[in-house]
């Protein structure tokens, strides 16, 4: 089950599938797929890692576009885990890709493990705005007019619950943090200190499993200084 909440006065619904809907402009987000990590880890530390988490996330990315056939795809940054990992992806994950952007708007917003442009078609940019919002890779520290509807990536939230570190959103009534959709992404507390100038006092955490729990963050927060050792 999703959760709805509101941004800039757009309607928006965030997934389980670790993805945002704004169902009145057919919009899909999605960031940090990271495609390529498994390549990227072999490439520059010579380990190997199972190479599948490129046709995975690509599959789960997949599914969200057959079940809500978006208009427009926008790809928070981070799309790729380096600028060479997209270079490297195989014939059948390139076409897997063009079969996903077909027919639709598609956007690649830059981030900072994928600066350079992919060459895969659609638009790239540094952010986009649209209806009030503006998404961009990382969340600005200070926004600026007109920009109190932020979404962005980068972080790969995660909320502790019940000993559990599950990915989560981290939304309040200016912003909307996503958190990583692709594998091997690791992911940050939302109850670290990175994330005060980010978050309101109101900020919930929404924390993804089969559903979507609402959590407010300064609940985890709170809890998350009982657990350090005195």
């Amino acid at each position: 089950m999703s959760y709805a909440f509101t941004l800039a006065g757009q309607p928006l619904r965030a997934l389980p599938a670790r993805a945002l809907w704004a169902p009145g402009l057919r919009l899909l987000a999605v960031s940090d797929l990271h495609l390529g990590k498994a390549e990227r880890i072999a490439r520059r530390e010579g380990r190997m890692v199972p190479p599948y988490e490129t046709e995975e996330t690509l599959a789960r990315l997949g599914d969200l576009v057959s079940v809500f056939r978006p208009a427009t795809v926008i790809c928070l940054g981070d799309s790729f885990d380096d600028d060479r990992a997209a270079e490297a992806l195989s014939p059948a994950h390139r076409t897997a890709l063009a079969g996903l952007m077909a027919g639709r708007r598609w956007i690649w917003i830059a981030g900072n493990h994928d600066p350079a442009p992919p060459e895969l078609g659609g638009a790239q940019v540094a952010q986009h705005r649209e209806a009030g919002l503006v998404f961009r890779h990382e969340a600005a520290l200070r926004l600026g007019p007109g920009e109190g509807g932020e979404v962005s990536g980068h972080y790969h939230p995660k909320a502790r619950i019940a000993g559990r570190a599950l990915p989560a959103f981290l939304i309040d009534e200016a912003r909307a943090i996503l958190p990583a959709f692709g594998l091997y992404t690791g992911g940050l507390d939302v109850a670290d200190a990175a994330f005060d100038p980010l978050a309101s006092p109101a900020a919930q955490a929404l924390a993804l499993s089969r559903q979507v729990t609402p959590v407010p963050r300064a609940a985890l927060v709170a809890a998350a200084r009982r657990r350090r050792p005195v």
